[in-house]
């Protein structure tokens, strides 16, 4: 049964990165569209309509988060709980290959695109190209890649809803904060997100079935002993 539901898990899993694929393939070649351009206005125009001294400095909390030094320190803290304290070697591997390779995909196709930034009202400056976005694609690799790995070790469903709406709400509130902060155009967030769903989805199919079987070893020795 187990079994089953794996495979039934893994499929999905491949369905799911086959369609962000494609909806990835789409807005990238639309992202000079007019319905692009105005979809991008009316939400920037919307999203920075809010500001306020301190929405703004929250904002800004929000994207540090998302800074490449706050992401290497959050990396190297959940790899040493998953070596140490669980003991998940192949969750491990699992983790830093999701993360890193969303942060080499992200530089390889913002090189390939090289869209400028929105210059309609920047609260703070960034440097780059702009699409996708990195900071939704790191996060969403992140924190997804975390939920999908802490979700076996939580057995309530009430545990499992907080640990994804908490997960959820950071990669929303860091892609947001890039939007308010006028250093990114929505299309970018936007496609930060379905590459790195892509990417995450289909590590998860690759890699599903060889994590299983790490986990499933390493309850035999400790049953054993």
């Amino acid at each position: 049964m187990k079994d089953e539901n794996l495979k039934k898990g893994l499929s999905l899993a491949f369905l799911i990165s086959l369609l962000c694929a494609i909806l990835f393939v789409v807005l990238a070649l639309s992202i000079r569209r007019d319905w692009i351009v105005s979809f991008d206005r009316t939400i920037i125009g919307e999203v920075q309509g809010w500001e306020t001294a301190g929405l703004t400095r929250f904002m800004e909390a929000l994207s540090w988060i998302g800074t490449t030094k706050v992401v290497i320190t959050l990396i190297v803290v959940i790899m040493l709980f998953l070596y140490f304290v669980l003991g998940h070697r192949r969750e491990l591997i699992f983790f830093v290959w999701v993360c890193l390779g969303a942060y080499l995909l992200n530089v390889l196709i913002k090189s390939l695109f090289k869209r400028e930034r929105p210059d309609l009202h920047r609260i703070v400056e960034e440097v780059g190209y702009s699409f996708p976005s990195g900071h939704s694609m790191v996060s969403f690799a992140l924190y997804g890649s975390l939920a999908y790995l802490l979700w076996r070790h939580v057995s309530s469903k009430g545990g499992r809803s907080v640990l994804l709406v908490i997960n959820g709400l950071i990669i929303a509130g860091i892609g947001l904060s890039r939007i308010y902060l006028g250093v990114h155009y929505p299309s970018d967030v936007l496609g930060g997100y379905i590459a790195s769903g892509c990417w995450l989805t289909l590590a998860i199919w690759l890699g599903g079935r060889w994590i299983k079987g790490g986990r499933t070893s390493s309850q035999d020795i400790s049953s054993r002993q």
